[in-house]
């Protein structure tokens, strides 16, 4: 961001629900069904047609609301939000009207450096979290002759969380979306599956100079479903509107859409006002009243929170922030870690394999720690080997993780059969040692000389004279020990 300025970032987060049913009918919530198929006369908009809540709905936003220290509403309201869409059905959206389920609420993130002066957590307050029902989805032919809107999405239970403009930068904004990903994939109420719109945000964006209370004028970019777009998206949009204000122009209060292809944001239409909306309560559908009871029976089902487990793990294991995030990327590779850590011994150790060579697998195989063919037990037996340093990490990464992959047995059944028991003989190095500086005149005199980093060579060929089987830090150790003596 250029000097003199800073974005005032707030985002609004669409969170699609892991029901059984939609919104406000029995129809199934559902991806993948034929265009549709899953619709009723509710979700329809078909005249006469009733709408009923869901539970199960309010029961996940209210687990959302507990998880962020929100203030539960006991009385809430929905209302009719007027637009008029061709994938929307009715022609309106039902939504929670001036007071939503759950307000208040916030969750801590690393701070951005750059903008910040240090990563120190800030707090980011979530003004509200309301459930809405989803629109259908346009699709459009790229010759842009034909539209066609398929419904099954209509009505599809939505909790819609509003933060508050406390972000200061695109990488802000992309954390504080990672963490709420995190935080609803572990709470079990969204799948969190971006490609398919289940987890969305819009993201208001403005600028000021530096240290100007007044707020600039706000531009909101709609319907982001990538952390990396979503940071790049605001990295444009706001240069765009510094270059905007330099040139002596005016920000348009508008909303703008990411083309990542061309990478830029661009113009869809002029930002509506709320009175453009038409609110008014939903006459179909009473004040929904929540019982402190239910609130607290909620309350006993929650489980770890993905920032407590990230802290947990840092303390207990040593590991970097990034590091502690990634594992806890999901509640099945959360929990594959802590049995694998608890099972090897070591957390460091664990992390290293979940996030290098298990990672790498997964990917390749393009599936979830879910199909990993390696249950806990059979990975620790390796990492065990690796870390008493019977076995080379070498050799456990090119030739043991792959015989393990392939059925052949436990770690210590492939590690004996392939002859890779790790030596750490003093005497037997010291010989191989010996060999190596004696065949090497000219970079052990330039070692003696000063010249330290060729001593990595030497301990290279000592590794290589020994066929990989040697303890690398055995070598370390009697090779300064010869060169200090000679």
């Amino acid at each position: 961001m250029r000097a003199g300025y800073e974005a005032v970032i707030g985002l609004e987060v669409h969170v699609q629900l892991r029901t059984q049913s939609k919104m406000f009918c029995a129809c199934r919530n559902a991806a993948g069904a034929p265009p549709n198929t899953l619709t009723c006369p509710v979700c329809l908009g078909l005249p006469g047609s009733l709408p009923a809540l869901n539970a199960e709905a309010v029961r996940m936003a209210l687990a959302l609301g507990l998880a962020t220290a929100a203030r539960i509403q006991p009385r809430s309201t929905f209302y009719r939000k007027q637009y008029f869409y061709p994938d929307l059905p009715k022609g309106y959206q039902i939504t929670q009207g001036p007071v939503a389920l759950v307000e208040d609420g916030h969750l801590d993130i690393s701070g951005d450096p750059g903008v910040r002066g240090d990563d120190h957590p800030v707090r980011i307050r979530l003004e509200r979290a309301h459930l809405e029902e989803d629109a259908g989805k346009s699709q459009h032919d790229p010759g842009g002759n034909t539209s066609v809107v398929d419904l099954n999405r209509a009505g599809v239970p939505l909790l819609e969380i509003v933060g508050a403009p406390d972000l200061r930068s695109a990488q802000e904004a992309s954390d504080c979306m990672k963490a709420l990903h995190r935080l609803v994939v572990a709470l079990g109420i969204c799948e969190g599956n971006l490609e398919e719109g289940n987890f969305r945000c819009d993201a208001n964006v403005s600028v000021r100079k530096t240290g100007d209370p007044v707020l600039g004028t706000r531009v909101e970019v709609k319907n982001i479903n990538s952390f990396r777009f979503l940071r790049q998206a605001l990295e444009f949009e706001i240069e765009r509107q510094i270059t905007v204000v330099e040139g002596g122009g005016k920000v348009g209060m508008e909303t703008r859409g990411w083309d990542a292809e061309a990478g830029e944001t661009r113009l869809q239409r002029s930002k509506e006002a709320a009175m453009d909306y038409r609110y008014f309560p939903e006459p179909d559908l009473p004040v929904l009243t929540v019982d402190p009871a239910e609130v607290e029976a909620v309350r006993t089902t929650l489980p770890e929170l993905p920032e407590q487990r990230i802290q947990r793990w840092r303390t207990d294991h040593g590991l970097g922030l990034d590091e502690a995030q990634t594992l806890a990327q999901s509640p099945a590779f959360a929990d594959y870690f802590e049995r694998l850590s608890r099972l090897s011994g070591t957390g460091r150790g664990a992390a290293a394999w979940m996030l290098g060579e298990v990672s790498r697998t997964l990917n390749l195989q393009g599936t979830g720690i879910e199909a990993f063919p390696l249950a806990p037990e059979v990975l620790a037996g390796l990492v065990r080997l690796v870390e008493v340093r019977t076995l080379s990490f070498g050799a456990a990464k090119d030739q043991v993780f792959p015989a393990l992959l392939a059925g052949e047995g436990n770690a210590e059944t492939v590690v004996a059969r392939l002859g890779l028991a790790q030596v750490s003989d003093r005497e037997a190095i010291a010989t191989l040692v010996a060999q190596v500086l004696e065949a090497h005149p000219g970079p052990v005199a330039q070692v003696r000389a000063g010249k330290d980093s060729l001593r990595g060579f030497l301990v290279g060929q000592v590794l290589k004279a020994g066929g990989g089987r040697l303890d690398a830090k055995v070598v370390q150790e009697v090779l300064a020990e010869t060169l200090a003596q000679s």
